[in-house]
């Protein structure tokens, strides 16, 4: 992605757009507005970071991938093409999806990958959301390099419930390996042990020059008294971020493509797979003033070392057409973070958020519920295979899981199997509570290992849900960042501790809770979301921090149909790929 701010005017008239961009048609839809045509051609690229080049997967060899522009109510058409060896699959992270799940993208949840040669079309509509979404690849840790922003304007004649912004500017958080991921993931799986750390944050794909032999530096050209609209993306594939910009503060007003009551803050924290959309107001400066951005990890993590780096951006007033140099900051402030353990920090700033709630955005949150789900979710241990040396603790391999179910990959996509009623494949028995309670914030059990299983919860359509999700501290209290495929859903409680089902949902916030598509399960405490099962179709849930997601820290919905045509899941595309 490039460096610079892009302009509200080019993102209101997209015609423009069009012209300069290649993977971008555009034809007429009289009832919901435009149909957006892309074609994402896969690829090798060689890509140059921290003195070292080497070949990553890319969409038409750009990193980070090109932006996706849309408007609320358009369809969307995107033929990707896979010219690389391994398996593809593409997520639109936070799209809903309603009735289309074939283009939801999970591997072997929603469809099998798209393999070398092979090409499959992703097909949707965006429906009732405005604000900044993303996309990533699905499948292993390809993601850590095939990513990009999705980025979604009002329909024509409305506006933004927020002060007109001067330029819009998405900012993607991401890590950057110099050894192959898919190298690393195989690694930590076959030994069980932690998966080696990242070698450098990145914004918009660049490190910073706190790195050693790092060229590559993010700046942020704008100009004094105007006011910025930031759309913030965490793609990183395993770490919970701070971000902070020196002497600027910034003002809230949408979570994951939700808009939220504003609220002022210096320092933001973005959870992997979490959006956020942010006025930045610029001072009224007349010198070619600087000031560095940077973002650093927030983590309680046990399971191994993580990264605890530094990236930094600059923040440039009136620049100058003088070539950027990492000397030219020389002796700039870096600003001040909170710590890398600041749970409290963390606690307080999630508690912030709550929905914009007007008659225009109305909230919708479930006041009574049919369905009450209480999930732990946190790592545990498989045994050491004979004949092998593990590194995990005490000898074991790390896994992860939820109500002590660790999720095995299906070989038949789980939506084919529910759209052909082939129930055999799925197992409809996923524990609605844990089946051996214990003090989850306390001292770990004698038993640490979990089970394993593909097993599904089966919802009747319409059907509103509660679910608590319990973090454990078995392997250590860890934040876990947790993605709903398919659904917003509100939060609505959160706190530290074991969940008590007698006192807690008395201070439940039915009034205007938050409204996302991805929410940290605290270290060493719960949340509690509600939604409405009204989409139908297989929905992966899973930890956005991949090395979880890998440990098997996941499980699927099953959503039926409803009894009316518009309330069951669509048939199958075509050219829907096969196992």
């Amino acid at each position: 992605m490039g460096v610079s701010a892009t302009s509200l005017a080019a993102f209101l008239f997209i015609s423009c757009f069009i012209c300069l961009c290649p993977e971008l048609t555009m034809a007429q839809n009289a009832a919901t507005g435009v149909t957006r045509h892309y074609k994402f051609d896969i690829r090798l690229h060689n890509v140059t970071r921290l003195c070292k080049t080497k070949s990553i997967i890319t969409v038409n060899g750009k990193f980070p991938g090109p932006r996706i522009i849309a408007r609320e109510g358009d369809r969307l058409v995107i033929k990707v093409v896979n010219h690389v060896s391994n398996n593809i699959t593409i997520h639109w992270h936070g799209i809903r999806q309603l009735r289309t799940g074939w283009a939801d993208g999970p591997a072997y949840i929603t469809q099998c990958p798209i393999q070398t040669g092979q090409s499959y079309v992703y097909n949707f509509t965006i429906i009732g959301q405005t604000g900044t979404l993303w996309y990533h690849a699905h499948v292993s840790w390809i993601r850590s390099t095939l990513y990009g922003p999705i980025l979604i304007l009002p329909r024509l004649n409305t506006s933004y419930p927020f002060v007109k912004p001067y330029k819009e500017v998405p900012i993607i958080f991401g890590e950057w390996w110099n050894n192959d991921t898919e190298a690393v993931i195989n690694q930590a799986l076959q030994t069980g042990a932690g998966a080696n750390i990242s070698d450098a944050y990145t914004i918009n794909g660049f490190p910073g020059p706190l790195y050693n032999c790092s060229k590559e530096t993010f700046r942020l050209k704008v100009k004094p008294g105007k006011t910025y609209l930031l759309r913030l993306i965490n793609a990183a594939l395993n770490d919970e971020l701070f971000f902070k910009i020196v002497n600027h503060t910034f003002t809230i007003v949408d979570a994951d493509a939700s808009y939220v009551k504003p609220f002022q803050t210096d320092t933001i924290f973005i959870t992997p797979g979490q959006t956020t959309n942010v006025l930045f107001k610029t001072k009224s400066l007349s010198s070619n003033a600087k000031f560095l951005m940077a973002a650093r990890p927030y983590s309680t993590a046990a399971s191994g070392t993580f990264d605890n780096t530094t990236v930094v951006g600059v923040l440039e007033y009136n620049h100058d057409i003088k070539p950027f140099s990492n000397s030219s900051i020389k002796g700039l402030a870096l600003p001040p973070l909170p710590a890398i353990n600041a749970t409290s920090y963390v606690a307080n700033w999630t508690s912030k958020f709550r929905s914009l709630g007007n008659s225009q955005f109305p909230v919708n949150v479930p006041q009574t519920v049919q369905k009450q789900y209480f999930f732990t979710v946190g790592l545990g241990t498989d045994p050491c295979p004979k004949n092998q040396t593990c590194q995990g603790p005490n000898g074991t391999k790390f896994s992860a899981s939820v109500n002590n179910v660790s999720f095995n990959n299906p070989t038949t996509a789980l939506l084919q199997a529910h759209y052909s009623r082939k129930l055999n494949v799925l197992t409809s028995n996923f524990p609605a509570f844990p089946l051996n309670q214990f003090n989850y914030t306390g001292p770990p059990p004698n038993n640490t290992m979990v089970s394993h299983g593909t097993k599904v919860v089966t919802l009747p359509y319409n059907t509103t849900v509660e679910l608590v999700m319990q973090g454990t501290s078995i392997q250590g209290a860890e934040n876990h960042p947790l993605h709903l495929h398919g659904y917003n859903f509100y939060v609505v409680g959160q706190g530290t501790g074991n969940f008590n089902s007698a006192t807690d949902p008395a201070n439940f916030n039915l009034v205007d809770p938050v409204e996302r598509n991805t929410v940290g399960v605290p270290a060493g405490g719960w949340v509690a979301i509600r939604f409405r099962a009204d989409n139908p179709g297989v929905w992966f849930m899973h930890c956005h921090i991949e090395i979880h997601l890998s440990w098997g820290l996941k499980m699927a919905w099953a959503v039926m149909d409803g009894k009316l045509p518009n309330q069951k899941l669509l048939p199958p595309p075509l050219d829907l790929p096969k196992c």
